[in-house]
């Protein structure tokens, strides 16, 4: 009897190494496309040490308007890499569109470090926007497709914490080297070079990727998706989800997709003007003034440029801390209240830098206060806004309406995120820090009213019901 159980015992310790396996690769290909991700953050972040030293007479001698320029031409680049980047992994695939990116990434990257003037730079900054844009789209996209149904929403938001670890690097590797190098003009170039190496692993690391599962079978590729899921699922479930895989792309043909001349619709409308108010709110706070010119902000206020760089790792420090926060409170906390406590901390922040910048004029306690503010600011935008932003823009479009509508909101998201990193500097220039955050302060006020009357709370509930309650409400 004994030797009878030997095979059943046999096959289940199989089954367990070969579970042990997938799950291994299955870690190895998150780490690998999340590069993306790290390289997103890198490249966003690492203009906010460089400006200083790039602005300077003897090297790009840029003023207030090519400042703005310079660190915003990404940010357009990243609009229209959003809208295309996906369009072009339907057609090509996953694995291969992330191939294009990395070599997008590396190359720019290498060309922003060598650009001579400021036409050469913006020309080179907006390509890595195109890269920065499609990888925001793809990355996730892959991601979502790749991952168990139990493990997805974990993997895809390491994406969001890869972004901001990547900007958090970015701060770390601008303090070192600008304390460092500070005294040669040229020292941008070495914070620039430094994002062609996360680039080349990406570029290497897309060799052991495996194409998405779901794309292969949307081509009709079973026999390919199966191979693919065997590597990264035990057999049996294997088989379950290709069956799944089969009976929602066959749902979906069904499903009758919304076009703009629906958008006369009440329903559809609301629901669009809620996501395009949503996505261009959490930029018109002013999140990316931070991001791309904390450093400068801290110099205005009284740091010297080296103190500066060294207090702005503080922010980076503290944006990945509230995402890891953000990201554990999700499932738990209802969206509406805290996307409403996050603009309320936001807003907060903002009028008290406004003011402080107003009264503490000269004073030594002006630069420490700016910090400790900006520091608040980040905790909320980053652990309440940021998330809860992005999550709602997927939770309120129906299926149907999903391609139109996000695409209209996200599109207006990084216009907005364009519009703040062009202004930013003109701003600062003309009415000073304390007018400019207090600009801030009133959008961040018009969004509390805002999401206060039309924000419906969605935790809980199916697509199916999240339109069922906009269409009697309209």
């Amino acid at each position: 009897m004994e030797n009878l159980k030997l095979p059943n015992d046999y096959t289940a310790q199989t089954e367990q190494v070969k579970e042990k396996d997938s799950k291994k690769f299955l870690k190895l290909v998150t780490i690998v496309s999340t590069f993306g991700g790290l390289l997103f953050g890198y490249d966003t972040g690492v203009i906010n040490g460089a400006l200083p030293f790039m602005a300077r007479p003897d090297q790009l001698n840029l003023n207030p308007f090519t400042e703005g320029l310079v660190a915003s031409s990404l940010v357009l680049g990243a609009a229209f890499g959003s809208i295309f980047g996906g369009r072009l992994s339907d057609n090509k695939g996953r694995r291969k569109v992330i191939l294009y990116l990395a070599i997008l990434f590396f190359f720019s990257a290498a060309g922003c470090v060598i650009a001579p003037n400021t036409t050469i730079m913006v020309a080179f900054r907006f390509l890595l926007g195109l890269a920065v844009g499609g990888s925001s789209v793809v990355i996730p996209s892959y991601l979502a497709e790749i991952a168990p149904a139990d493990r997805r929403g974990m993997l895809v938001t390491q994406n969001e914490l890869m972004i901001v670890t990547g900007q958090f690097l970015a701060y770390i590797f601008n303090a070192v080297i600008g304390n460092v190098f500070g005294d040669a003009g040229h020292a941008w170039r070495y914070m620039l070079v430094i994002a062609t190496l996360p680039a080349l692993a990406l570029w290497i690391g897309v060799l052991i990727l495996p194409e998405s599962p779901r794309w292969l079978a949307s081509k009709g590729k079973m026999a390919d998706a199966l191979k693919i899921l065997q590597k990264i699922r035990s057999e049996s479930i294997a088989q379950q989800e290709l069956k799944d895989i089969k009976a929602h792309i066959s749902e979906k043909q069904k499903i009758e997709k919304i076009s703009f001349k629906d958008l006369r619709k009440p329903w559809i409308r609301r629901i669009v003007v809620l996501g395009i108010s949503i996505g261009s709110i959490s930029q018109l706070v002013g999140i990316n003034s931070i991001m791309y010119y904390g450093t400068q902000i801290l110099e205005n206020s009284g740091f010297g440029t080296k103190t500066a760089l060294i207090a702005n790792v503080a922010n980076g420090l503290i944006a990945v801390v509230a995402v890891i926060v953000g990201m554990s409170l999700l499932n738990k906390v209802n969206r509406r209240p805290m996307l409403l406590t996050g603009l309320t901390g936001v807003t907060i922040a903002l009028i008290t830098i406004g003011i402080s910048a107003f009264v503490l004029t000269g004073s030594p306690m002006l630069p420490y206060v700016v910090l400790s503010m900006t520091v608040i600011y980040l905790a909320f935008f980053q652990g309440a806004i940021g998330p809860m932003s992005w999550l709602i823009l997927a939770e309120i479009f129906p299926v149907r309406l999903r391609g139109i509508g996000m695409g209209l909101a996200v599109l207006c998201l990084w216009l907005c995120n364009f519009l703040v990193g062009l202004f930013f500097p003109i701003l600062m220039d003309t009415v000073g820090l304390s007018g400019t955050f207090f600009l801030f302060a009133l959008f961040g006020i018009v969004g509390i009213i805002y999401v206060a009357k039309f924000l419906p709370e969605t935790r809980g509930l199916s697509l199916e019901q999240i339109e069922a309650n906009f269409k009697r409400k309209s």
